[in-house]
């Protein structure tokens, strides 16, 4: 493992120029270039914010907001946003890369660590788009934003560690393709990100604890939208789950570097 994350850092210039490049790349041929990284989150919010809200116009219980819904609603989007593209983008990732890995020699956790840069970026822009729709609409944040790094660690371990290991699996059993973005379907709405918890029947609000981003997308609910902390017990347990996830994911990658490299 130790070796994995030194050659990582030996191609550190490789990782970030990689992570330049491909974004620049995106918008190569457009004519507004890279205000496209500011204008697809802010359009995505935009809509939150106006079309959800002015037609549901619901309420939160401890927020005097006429836009309730659309802060609750973007609070939870950024958390997911994150997660859901490093999976899915980490699912294809050795597939689409059959060529490169086959021809060039460099470290192979190169490749994950070009899609996190890649991911977090995004979502940074994302979250600077919900911090001027959140001004706008008469919610600025407060100081409990400072847990927000905290939030995005755990959330890029956890995806990381199931999308490492799904698109491993991918090399080998392709189904998995089709299977992850049905699963993440079904994650997405077991949520509540387009929906409040409190809204489940009881019986079944137990199920709800056994989903492991219900603890990352509470903390990025508490912080923008009730400038608190996050519930660190929870927090916690889901820190050590992506940590030893992420642990094992590495051991396996390692193991099984050679017999993906030969199936591509």
């Amino acid at each position: 493992m130790f070796s994995i994350l030194s050659g990582a850092w030996r191609y550190r210039y490789f990782i970030l120029s990689s992570i330049k490049t491909e974004l620049r790349t995106k918008f190569v041929r457009s004519r507004l270039g890279g205000l496209w990284m500011i204008l697809n989150p802010l359009s995505q919010v935009l809509i939150f914010a106006f079309a959800l809200s002015a037609v549901l116009s619901a309420k939160l219980p401890g927020i005097d907001n006429q836009y309730a819904y659309a802060i609750y609603l973007m609070a939870g989007t950024l958390g997911w946003s994150l997660f859901s593209e490093i999976v899915n983008r980490c699912l294809t990732l050795f597939i689409d890369n059959g060529n490169i890995l086959k021809k060039l020699v460099f470290p192979k956790i190169a490749l994950p660590l070009i899609v996190t840069g890649s991911a977090l970026i995004n979502n940074v822009l994302l979250f600077v788009a919900i911090l001027a729709i959140f001004g706008v609409l008469g919610h600025p944040p407060g100081s409990a934003l400072i847990w927000l790094p905290a939030l995005m660690v755990v959330t890029i371990a956890l995806a990381l560690g199931l999308g490492l290991t799904m698109g491993m699996l991918n090399v080998f059993v392709r189904d998995i393709a089709q299977v992850v973005p049905v699963a993440m379907q079904f994650l997405f709405w077991f949520t509540p990100i387009v929906y409040m918890a409190s809204i489940i029947p009881e019986q079944y609000r137990n199920w709800l604890a056994l989903n492991p981003l219900l603890p990352i997308i509470t903390g990025y609910q508490n912080v923008l939208l009730y400038n608190r902390a996050p519930d660190w017990i929870g927090l916690g347990v889901i820190s050590l789950i992506a940590l030893a996830l992420l642990v094992f994911t590495l051991f396996l990658f390692r193991k099984a570097s050679p017999e993906m490299v030969d199936l591509l």
